[in-house]
C-alpha cells in the first residue's frame, strides 16, 4: 500500500512537470462548423463550450504546470487532416492538430486571466502572426534588384530597422505607441509598444518590433503608399502625436494640419471627428536615415 502512495505521488509529481496545450473555437461561427462537421464534437452550443474550457483551465492551472492556449481553426484543421492522412472525426486528432498549432502557430499562456479576456488576445496575437507572415511573405518574393542585385526584401529590412532606431531615438523619453498602416493586397497593419527612460535607449519587446519593422519594410520594398503615426506619452504634459507618409519608399514627415486631419477624420466615413482632449498634434519630424532608401529600386 505504502508502495502504491508512493508511485502515485511521483505521477503527481511529474504530472506537474508536462506542460498542457488547448485549443479553443474562439467565435460561435468556428463553433458551428465544428459541430455539424464531427458528430465526436459533442458540444451544444458556444457559451457552454467557453465555460467548460475556462473550467479546465482553471483546473489545469491548478496542477501547477504550464498551460498554452492555441486558437483553433477548422478549416485549417481540415486542411491539415486531409494532409496527414489522420481522420477529422477524432478527439486524438483534433489534440495533435492542437499540438501541432501551439508549436507553430499564435498561442497565449494562461495565467488564470477570464475567458473573456483569453479569446481577444488570442485573436489578437493570431492577426499580428498572420500579419508578420504576409509581409514576411511579400519581402521574401520581391526578389532582386534589376540594377544592382540586391535582395530588395533584405534590404528594406535593414533601412526599416535604421529607421525605426532614429525615430526612437529623436522621439526622447516617454511611452510611445507607434502604428505603421501599409496599403498591399490585404492590408497591413503594426502596432509597436515602447518605454524610453529618461537615459538609455527604449525599451522593445523583440516580437512586436520585428512585427512592427516587417511591416514597414514590406511598405518600403513596394514603394507602396502608407504612414506611419507616433504618439509620445509623458508626465504631466498633454499627449503629442506626429506622423509620417511612405512616398517611394522613404518617411516623409506630416505638417501639422495633415496630423490634425488623420487624427480627426473617420476612417471609414471621411466624416470630421472632434479632437481628443489633452492631445498636442504636432509636424513629423525628419527621421531620414544616413543610408536613404535608393531610388533605382
Amino acid at each position: 500500500m505504502a508502495h502504491d502512495r508512493t508511485a502515485a505521488t511521483m505521477r503527481r509529481a511529474l504530472r506537474r512537470e508536462v506542460p498542457s496545450t488547448v485549443g479553443i473555437l474562439a467565435d460561435d461561427q468556428d463553433f458551428t462548423a465544428m459541430r455539424r462537421r464531427y458528430r465526436s464534437f459533442t458540444f451544444d452550443d458556444h457559451e457552454t463550450y467557453l465555460h467548460q474550457v475556462e473550467e479546465l483551465l482553471k483546473a489545469l492551472v491548478g496542477e501547477g504546470g504550464h498551460t498554452t492556449v492555441a486558437l483553433f481553426d477548422p478549416e485549417d484543421y481540415a486542411v491539415y487532416c486531409a494532409e496527414t492522412g489522420l481522420d477529422p472525426d477524432t478527439p486524438a486528432s483534433r489534440s495533435r492538430y492542437t499540438a501541432e498549432i501551439a508549436a507553430t502557430g499564435a498561442c497565449v499562456a494562461y495565467t488564470g486571466q477570464p475567458i473573456d479576456r483569453l479569446v481577444p488576445t488570442l485573436v489578437h496575437r493570431a492577426v499580428r502572426q498572420a500579419t508578420w507572415e504576409y509581409a514576411t511573405m511579400l519581402l521574401t518574393d520581391i526578389g532582386e534588384c534589376a540594377d544592382c542585385g540586391q535582395d530588395i526584401g533584405r534590404a528594406a529590412f535593414d533601412h526599416a530597422t535604421h529607421t525605426l532606431t532614429r525615430l526612437l531615438d529623436a522621439a526622447g523619453p516617454g511611452t510611445h505607441h507607434l502604428v505603421c498602416s501599409i496599403p498591399a493586397d490585404e492590408q497591413l497593419l503594426a502596432v509597436l509598444h515602447t518605454d524610453r527612460p529618461p537615459t538609455g535607449p527604449a525599451v522593445l519587446d523583440t516580437t512586436e518590433a520585428a512585427e512592427f519593422v516587417t511591416v514597414l519594410a514590406a511598405g518600403i520594398a513596394l514603394e507602396s503608399p502608407g504612414g506611419l503615426v507616433l504618439r509620445t506619452t509623458t508626465p504631466a504634459t498633454p499627449d503629442r502625436v506626429h506622423g509620417w507618409r511612405l512616398d517611394r519608399g522613404r518617411l516623409v514627415p506630416l505638417t501639422e494640419a495633415e496630423v490634425f486631419n488623420a487624427y480627426c477624420t473617420d476612417a471609414d466615413t471621411g466624416e470630421p471627428l472632434p479632437p481628443e482632449p489633452g492631445v498636442d498634434y504636432r509636424a513629423g519630424f525628419d527621421i531620414t536615415p544616413d543610408d536613404p532608401w535608393p531610388t533605382h529600386h
